[in-house]
């Protein structure tokens, strides 16, 4: 990506007193050196300065002696004190020259690095975020070739969108600057780089959770005139997916996010129909989620708690596949009924152990209970409840063949559901008396049901 022209070069930092003892060097409280920090940014200065007298050609070599040099800026500016002095040097702007001018991938990479970590103290920060000039070139930067680039520039604008004291600007950016929609999907689709890959699912996944007019837009505007491939760059929902599909083979837990956003896209209209759509990608959503978590998730010889570790996962898995089944009209596999049954079950299980103390607290007085599970097995007992209400006698027949789905399971699972779901239960165990009676016995018994014709 070409780097939008500059009409001058940066602002060289501000004069120091060369008198200054060695005890005043000290940036705040940390042992880094004002003057050496200085004479590096001097001499970036001097390099744009130099080249930019050329033929116009761009900033293209960076030594070695310069790029250690920098990347010991890029560290230290993960220290408070240090972000600080570098916003008095005015360095964003220097770096906003830096990188306008860069043809080179990795000194772009450390530019943009340097201010994502300046990026995480409020002050800096606000300092950063307000300059508009810079925030454009970075919003451009999601263009760029360079996976590395394009990580550090992920990173920077998710720690800002992340933050409440800045969000707002920069969501309003990203909303008017209409190639970086295009910009994402295009790495989504095209990247196999699984640390970029990560990143962008959690940048698109905060910007659908932040601003859902956003998400609106990107669901239904129009491709810009840059774009490579303006039938397929804007549909976001496919590049989820596709992201989704190849982080799954390399690391299962960076797919919290994409299932996050994949699920925010049927929370409004425009979303759930650009899925279930004839053009729309929602059959192979459904497909790819059901053997996550049929497959990667909560299985037979699993302890209970592992719906702790998995909880974030399974959530946003289980209500999309909710909102896919009510509007797919798709029957859900034996294999995912019986993973439903086994995380009410595991469920139980753990609310079980809190309950008798078995379950360490933390210190905590009172045993409460985690939120984030009881949202999970609610909404794992909506669609448990949907499925049983009307379940053939086949797909009962094929559960009841599982081995692993004991009596145990069923009694569980099914007690889980009755308080809220009675009617879905009642109908279930009449299905079941035809094809199992001793068990159907079994479960009234247990869960104190009393079916009309007994």
């Amino acid at each position: 990506m070409d780097s939008p022209r500059m009409d001058r070069n940066p602002s060289p930092p501000p004069g120091r007193d060369d008198e200054t003892g060695e005890e005043d060097d000290a940036i705040g409280d940390t042992v880094y050196s004002k003057h050496w920090l200085f004479s590096t940014l001097t001499r970036l200065i001097q390099m744009v300065t130099n080249k930019d007298s050329d033929q116009g050609e761009g900033l293209t070599e960076l030594s070695e002696e310069l790029e250690e040099e920098l990347c010991k800026v890029w560290d230290m500016a993960m220290d408070k004190d240090v972000a600080g002095f570098l916003q008095e040097f005015k360095t964003p702007d220097i770096l906003l020259g830096v990188i306008a001018k860069s043809r080179n991938p990795r000194l772009t990479e450390i530019c943009v690095g340097i201010l994502g970590n300046m990026a995480c103290f409020p002050d800096t920060r606000v300092f950063i975020s307000q300059n508009d000039e810079l925030a454009a070139v970075l919003l451009l930067l999601l263009g760029d070739a360079d996976p590395p680039t394009l990580l550090e520039t992920c990173r920077l604008l998710l720690t800002c969108v992340s933050q409440p004291d800045v969000a707002p600007l920069w969501l309003q950016r990203i909303l008017q600057e209409t190639s970086t929609c295009s910009n994402l999907c295009f790495i989504m689709r095209s990247s196999t780089n699984v640390e970029l890959l990560i990143k962008v699912g959690e940048l698109v996944d905060k910007l659908f959770d932040e601003d859902e007019e956003l998400m609106k837009s990107w669901l239904s505007g129009t491709p810009s005139e840059t774009d490579q491939d303006k039938d397929t760059q804007r549909d976001v929902a496919s590049a989820l997916l596709e992201a989704a599909v190849q982080l799954r083979k390399e690391s299962p837990k960076a797919l919290e996010a994409y299932l996050h956003a994949l699920q925010l896209l049927t929370t409004v209209d425009e979303g759930l129909q650009n899925l279930v759509s004839e053009e729309g990608c929602g059959a192979s959503v459904w497909k790819m989620v059901c053997e996550v978590v049929c497959e990667d998730l909560c299985q037979p010889d699993d302890p209970p708690v592992i719906l702790q570790e998995q909880k974030g996962l399974l959530a946003p898995a289980l209500a999309l596949l909710s909102a896919l089944h009510t509007n797919l009209k798709t029957n859900m596999s034996s294999a995912s009924v019986a993973s439903l049954l086994r995380i009410l079950y595991f469920d139980h299980e753990i609310e079980h152990a809190q309950e008798s103390g078995d379950e360490p607290t933390d210190g905590k007085a009172e045993k409460e209970r985690d939120p984030q599970l009881q949202v999970l097995a609610e909404i794992a007992a909506e669609l448990l409840s949907t499925l049983l209400t009307d379940l053939p006698m086949d797909d009962v027949s094929e559960l009841l063949k599982m081995d692993h789905l004991t009596e145990k399971i069923w009694v569980a699972a099914l007690n889980v559901l009755r308080p809220q779901h009675n009617t879905s239960v009642l109908r279930f165990i009449s299905t079941l008396t035809n094809v199992k009676p001793e068990l159907a016995d079994v479960i009234k018994k247990e869960c104190s049901v009393v079916l009309e014709s007994d």
